[in-house]
């Protein structure tokens, strides 16, 4: 792929075409292929329900998710090493969506953003994501961060409240407080067990992930609790479902993901929606979110992957398989899904070569839940909220947070902070858009200032052979865009000397963009000339500025306004006794 194909072609199935048929896959390939997807394969069926869970729905259709999305999104998908699924940094908006329409609209809110990147890919929006800065994403993962580990507050100590926390930050600290004096000594014990472990783990060295060993110890002190009398609330005690003679059912069902239109699938309090055009335009803001957050996250995660591997991915292709992934998943049960960065990576580490690797750990995924489910739910509930406090450091990226503050700009550090912000305390849609503004309105401030003018009247290396300008004459150098956040600024700095001179040269070589606001400005300055019986003369036009003029109409007027080539042909216009006799 030649440089920068990667961010406008658009193809099905881009990764799998490339690695598969352009390669020559061979056995060998399948060999790693499958190490890894059973090594990404185990370590996600974990985080998929404990992102199910922090998201509001039940551990399952996080499963779902990673087998039904896991393997559509790398079979249709552009970057071969992403491994698809429920991530921490979706939590945010569909917790929301959970708590108000249940599972059933979250579902079909999945389905409209699956719509609208597929909508994304083929406009071919994928290249979009050069522009959004580092501050903004920074600003909005580290709020995202903040607000997964304010919602484990409540499962990591134990906290008896009720199963619904208030929407707002604000609102979710207060209900927190109000119930800390009911914190639980062994959930608490077990959650700490769980983290410490994940903290420890890493300085050992091995190749296996941390929170998995973390599980198991934090499942056995619960076990042991629970043995002594001191029970700890698990997956099994805290998720039901209904089985097909009428009973009930405790933990994970162990069946497989069943199709079912994604607004008639029951909540766990039976209720189902009705589809209407109300409906979808109340979920269509959250859908969008979705869509906008599964773009970011998913073309970030693949950018990181062509650092780590030195291939290149199909932007738009990978949007088209987010898309598509996310359209089917909702029917057979499963929440919005993108790329995760930390399953990928550990693709990668596995020795992944394409993306079947993705496909095998959705089989995986698929295998534990039909033969595991009852040992899957006798995972402890603090444990997985400890598990989600350790992604959510993990997803914060605090060292860079951290080396932002101290060696940004400051317009970045108000980005930042804004970004920041504003995820925590309101949503993060609004986080992105007044952020990514913020900073385009910060970086035009910044180009505007470095657009200066400057008397060179007296400059003689600039000006030969004009040695002395005619009396009442000045000229007057630009350097820098003139656009519409600096050109008044300029025009309107020359303006005021205008009353008392002649003529005036505009030495514009500098000068790289005139848009219609700068445009709109140097008209303003020649009626002022035009007025006060100024010659105005413009000298060395690039080529932008001189076809906006063209394009504008703007034509020469004698005694008011002339146009030369150089700044040397207007000097001999004004002086040419000097021009002949230098010549």
């Amino acid at each position: 792929m030649s440089h920068r194909a990667h961010l406008f072609s658009l193809r099905l199935g881009n990764a799998v075409r490339e690695s598969l048929v352009s390669e020559r896959y061979g056995r060998r390939d399948l060999g790693r292929d499958t190490l890894a997807g059973i090594t990404v394969g185990i370590i996600a069926i974990p985080l998929a329900m404990a992102l199910a869970i922090a998201s509001g729905v039940a551990p399952q259709y996080g499963l779902y998710t990673a087998i039904i999305a896991g393997f559509l999104i790398a079979l249709t998908g552009g970057s071969r090493f992403s491994i698809s699924g429920p991530t921490a940094a979706f939590v945010v908006i569909l917790f929301p969506v959970a708590q108000q329409h249940g599972l059933s609209g979250l579902l079909l809110a999945t389905l409209l953003s699956g719509v609208l990147l597929v909508l994304m890919a083929f406009l071919r929006l994928g290249r979009l994501i050069e522009y959004i800065p580092e501050a903004v994403t920074l600003g909005f993962t580290a709020g995202i961060a903040v607000v997964i580990a304010t919602l484990q507050i409540r499962d990591f100590f134990g906290l008896q409240m009720a199963s619904d926390m208030p929407a707002h930050f604000v609102e979710k600290i207060s209900a927190i407080a109000e119930y800390a004096h009911t914190w639980h000594g062994p959930s608490l014990t077990v959650a700490g067990v769980t983290l410490a472990v994940m903290l420890l783990w890493p300085r050992l060295r091995t190749p296996v992930p941390a929170h998995l060993p973390a599980l198991l110890v934090g499942t056995g002190a619960a076990l042991w609790l629970a043995n002594n009398g001191m029970s700890v609330d698990t997956i099994g005690s805290r998720f039901s479902y209904l089985l097909p003679d009428g009973t009930t059912g405790h933990g994970i069902p162990p069946t497989l993901p069943s199709f079912e239109w994604p607004w008639l699938r029951a909540h766990d309090d039976g209720t189902t929606l009705a589809l209407s055009w109300q409906l979808a335009r109340d979920l269509l803001p959250a859908a969008f979110a979705m869509a906008m957050l599964g773009a970011i996250e998913s073309l970030l995660c693949a950018v990181v992957l062509d650092g780590m591997t030195g291939k290149r991915h199909s932007a738009n292709s990978e949007l088209l398989g987010q898309g598509i992934g996310n359209i089917v998943t909702p029917f057979f049960g499963g929440i919005t899904a993108t790329a995760a960065l930390a399953r990928s990576a550990a693709n990668v580490k596995a020795g992944a070569r394409s993306p079947v690797a993705a496909m095998i750990h959705a089989l995986v995924v698929l295998l534990g839940l039909v033969a595991l489910s009852r040992v899957l739910a006798l995972l402890p509930m603090p444990a997985m909220a400890a598990l989600l406090v350790m992604v959510a450091w993990n997803m914060s990226e605090a060292p860079k947070a951290v080396h932002l503050v101290k060696t940004a700009p400051k317009g970045d550090l108000i980005v930042f902070f804004t970004c920041f912000a504003l995820t925590v305390l309101f949503d993060m849609v609004i986080a992105i858009g007044a952020g990514v503004v913020l900073a385009a309105i910060l970086f035009m401030k910044e180009i505007a200032d470095m657009t200066r003018v400057s008397d060179i009247s007296d400059n003689r290396k600039l000006l030969s052979p004009c040695n002395a300008l005619p009396e009442d004459w000045k000229v007057f150098k630009i350097n820098g865009p003139l656009f519409f956040a600096a050109a008044d600024k300029i025009f309107g700095e020359i303006s005021t000397k205008v009353g008392a001179l002649k003529g005036l040269v505009l030495y514009v070589d500098g000068v790289p963009i005139l848009d219609a606001g700068g445009l709109a400005a140097l008209e303003k300055l020649v009626n002022h000339c035009r007025k006060s019986g100024t010659h105005l003369m413009i000298a060395d036009l690039q080529f932008q500025p001189l076809k906006t003029l063209a394009r504008a109409g703007v034509k020469p007027e004698e005694g008011v306004l002339t146009f030369h080539a150089s700044l040397r042909d207007a000097l001999s216009c004004l002086c040419p006794e000097q021009a002949t006799s230098s010549d």
